[in-house]
């Protein structure tokens, strides 16, 4: 899979695009014109839409993939995280902070460097080394603290408190949803016709309540949202259940992009607005996915994206129709791809030990 070229160490570059990759200075001055361009010009692209021959035999219906493994910060989080940070940078920001369970702390590094703005990345004192020292790679400060994301995000909002950083937060908030809804203009433009049903990975809920704003906006309030988390980092189908959003005592699933205790409360907005179907499957289910995956579409994926593509390869989506949650017939399916930053073949391999599959 094609990747953007990294930078080595702390000393990253962190101009804008320009002549020669550099961020353009005439007589020692930043030039307006440049730093406009960063802050107007959304630093995602339309990805890919991909029809899966393989998905679609196992679904029993068209299965379109919509690639956001293939952004340029390796998930769907630049949509929202790059609108965001464009915003407060046009307000005068002159450095973020931001909590991460890895994706998100991408795309805020991401934008800090095309936005000309040192960063900080919050994550929990698990994440792999090879995160860290990508993420130090792209010119960020990396933090570790805490188990799980929950307690990076407080370490996040007390720098920012401290040192009057603007907190990036990775999932809720209104520019977050905003910029993902973009996913959904593209869809329309790209299918013309509504798809019989969206697929998507919740974990804090940011992706899901973009993407609802962005069926309202198009017209498409009536297609239905199937849901995917694993158990262990299942917050928004206990929330449903609940009626009331739920904080888990611990995050226990492999599947760390996920691990967001809490959801954000406009995940349960999302609930009363558009036909949303919650399901959780198993660790193990969302790492065959990722295998599974690999083998089809030659694409390696993280867990917490299994859980969206084991919607497919597990047998949900059939069962959703079985139980008359779904038409039958569905004539075509979009999954979302959110996402590949957190997963290596090494990491995929364990993981696979881990859960007893071979």
């Amino acid at each position: 899979m094609a990747r953007r070229p990294r930078g080595r160490g702390r000393s990253v570059n962190r101009g804008l695009p320009g002549a020669g990759g550099q961020l353009a200075i005439r007589s020692g001055r930043i030039t307006v014109v440049a730093m406009e361009g960063a802050q107007s010009e959304p630093f995602h692209t339309v990805s890919p839409l991909l029809r899966s021959w393989a998905l679609s035999q196992v679904a029993g219906a068209t299965v379109f993939l919509k690639c956001e493994n293939v952004q340029p910060s390796g998930s769907f989080k630049i949509r929202g995280i790059g609108r965001f940070c464009q915003e407060m940078a046009r307000k005068g920001c002159r450095h973020l902070v931001c909590s991460s369970g890895g994706n998100a702390g991408f795309a805020a590094a991401y934008s800090a460097q095309r936005l000309g703005l040192p960063a900080t990345i919050v994550l929990p004192e698990a994440t792999s080394q090879q995160v860290v020292r990508r993420l130090q790679g792209e010119g960020a400060e990396v933090q570790l603290a805490g188990k799980v994301w929950d307690d990076a995000n407080l370490q996040a909002h007390a720098l920012a408190q401290r040192d009057g950083w603007v907190n990036v937060p990775p999932f809720d908030h209104p520019l977050i949803w905003e910029g993902h809804a973009s996913l959904v203009h593209e869809l329309k433009a790209a299918l013309g016709a509504p798809p019989g049903a969206v697929v998507l990975a919740v974990g804090g809920g940011g992706l899901l309540a973009g993407v609802a704003a962005g069926l309202v906006e198009v017209g498409w309030q009536s297609v239905p949202i199937v849901a995917m988390e694993t158990r262990g980092a299942h917050s928004f189908h206990a929330a449903l259940e609940a009626g009331r959003l739920v904080t888990l005592p611990d995050i226990t699933s492999v599947a760390k992009s996920l691990g967001a205790k809490t959801v954000t409360a406009q995940a349960l907005e999302c609930a009363r607005q558009c036909r949303i179907l919650s399901q959780v499957v198993e660790d193990a289910e969302a790492v065959n996915a990722v295998q599974r995956f690999l083998d089809d579409e030659r694409m390696l994926v993280e867990p917490a994206c299994g859980a969206a593509l084991a919607a497919i390869y597990s047998g949900r989506l059939g069962q959703l129709q079985a139980e008359g949650h779904l038409d039958p017939s569905l004539a075509s399916i979009v999954v979302i791809v959110c996402g590949g930053n957190n997963i290596d073949s090494q990491q995929l391999r364990a993981l696979q030990a881990q859960l007893g599959q071979h």
